[in-house]
């Protein structure tokens, strides 16, 4: 008797523990929709900035940098290992005439020393840039002017970044960057499509993998990576496009089951469009690579489209643990309800890029409320935010605007970002209890004295913004 009457002590003490716990999230959720109706945008702004975020998970690491952070870094040689970096941007023929790519397309200096004397002359080393170039060169990485969209970014900017990204200091110093960049907004976990593949020497010779991931993982131990305490795990991104995806996809496995310990998983990205790329396409190859290798997680891109087709559902079928936007979701009620009834596979959800891209127009048709409410697990991502000009602050304002999401959901889009994570496990459950702790640290920080008080908290929030919340909302810090 004396067991189960301690069992039944224990079990309403738990209870009680349980329901204090509920009551005081539920009084903050009041305290917070309180602070948040008072605020004028620019505290909505840094109130947001302040929260505990969790992790970024789909994310292109190419694309993820600040323009003027680029051109910051492509002018100091001694930065990126001496190398010189040179962009286009005089044109023989009259630039009517001229491929949008070539643009402000940007090569190192062994490629410009192959050049004839008339196509050098086309090129102008890019710390000679005037301050009206180098705008006009920062804006030409990014999504900013009336009708540009998704051929603009799928068809030409990817194509005017060259060869920078060759340059393995290049790419590591702008991983700092990020990193100091999200430690600021409140993430603890980065992970970014990163690859160790395709880097070169100042001399045009092809590094090793070997010997890149070496250097990477040199990178990451410095301090102003280290000592910010985010934890970053990379995924490998298979294109999706190539005429030999399939054979990219096997060595790729091969890659990920080798590097366990920094690559965590597999990401099949590139544009739906096209009937090239359609999912079922690597249902051969991925059965294959089960008979080989132990589970390795994917993600992939699907639903990125602004018509209805069956790629979500075809994605389920080759394995993914999460879905990259999803975003015609809508238009497959059988699969939507087995992702309801599952609540098995992330949606990883990317408003700005879905708007900037013209994938959805009336920011109200986006599936992410019906999937946030219906039981489908979620979170927030910035995709491509060096091309956008914004931060994760932006995508959660954004939501905030046109959602009215409650203090439990934004919370829950952080802990699903760490819970539906490629990490291993045991450091998952430490990124959770981190993240448990630093919504706990920030209800505390924001609940005492008067709405008025926790509102002048706000001055010390130190946000920082891009260009596009100043040009969306009028906002900048």
């Amino acid at each position: 008797m004396k067991s189960v009457s301690r069992f039944l002590t224990l079990s309403l003490v738990a209870a009680s523990i349980v329901v204090s716990s509920l009551s005081a999230a539920e009084a903050f959720g009041k305290r917070f929709d309180a602070i948040w109706d008072a605020a004028t945008p620019e505290q909505r702004y840094k109130l947001l900035y302040d929260l505990p975020k969790g992790g970024d998970i789909h994310n292109h690491s190419v694309g993820s940098n600040i323009n003027e952070w680029m051109l910051e870094l492509a002018q100091d040689s001694e930065r990126i290992g001496g190398d010189t970096f040179w962009t286009r941007i005089r044109f023989a023929s009259p630039p009517d005439a001229i491929a949008r790519t070539a643009f402000y397309h940007t090569v190192r200096n062994y490629t410009y020393e192959k050049f004839s004397d008339a196509t050098k002359a086309e090129y102008v080393r890019i710390d000679l840039l005037t301050p009206e170039e180098e705008e006009a060169w920062c804006d030409a990485f990014r999504l900013d002017a009336d009708g540009e969209g998704r051929f603009e970014f799928f068809s030409v900017i990817w194509e005017r970044f060259g060869e920078v990204f060759t340059n393995q200091h290049f790419r590591l110093e702008l991983m700092a960057m990020n990193v100091q960049a999200f430690h600021a907004e409140g993430l603890i976990y980065w992970e970014p499509m990163f690859s160790a593949h395709d880097f070169f020497t100042n001399e045009g010779e092809p590094i090793s993998v070997a010997d890149s991931i070496v250097f990477i993982e040199e990178r990451l131990a410095q301090p102003d990576i280290a000592d910010t305490g985010m934890v970053l795990r990379f995924q490998r991104a298979i294109f999706r496009l190539a005429p030999n995806a399939e054979d990219l996809t096997r060595g790729l496995f091969a890659f990920v089951e080798a590097h366990r310990e920094r690559w965590v998983g597999l990401n099949m990205a590139g544009i739906e469009e096209g009937g090239v790329g359609y999912p079922s396409r690597f249902l051969p190859v991925l059965r294959e690579m089960r008979t080989k290798y132990p589970h390795i997680p994917l993600s992939f891109h699907a639903g990125e489209m602004d018509c209805p087709d069956s790629h979500i559902r075809e994605t389920l079928l080759l394995g993914a643990q999460r879905i990259g936007h999803g975003l015609n979701i809508k238009g497959d009620p059988d699969t939507l309800l087995l992702l309801q009834m599952s609540g098995k596979v992330l949606i990883e959800i990317n408003l700005i890029s879905n708007q900037l891209l013209e994938y959805i127009d009336d920011m109200a048709e986006h599936p992410f409320p019906e999937l946030l409410r219906t039981g489908v697990p979620v979170c927030l991502n910035t995709d491509d935010r060096g091309m956008w000009d914004t931060n994760m602050t932006d995508e959660y304002y954004t939501a905030m605007e046109h959602y009215n999401l409650s203090w439990a959901e934004l919370t829950v889009l952080g802990k699903n970002s760490l819970t539906y994570a490629f990490v291993e496990e045991p450091v998952k459950q430490q990124l959770l209890e981190k993240y448990a702790a630093n919504v706990s640290a920030f209800e505390a920080k924001y609940s005492d004295g008067s709405i008025e008080d926790a509102l002048a908290l706000l001055d010390d929030v130190d946000a920082i913004t891009y260009g596009y919340a100043k040009a969306k909302w009028g906002i900048e810090f």
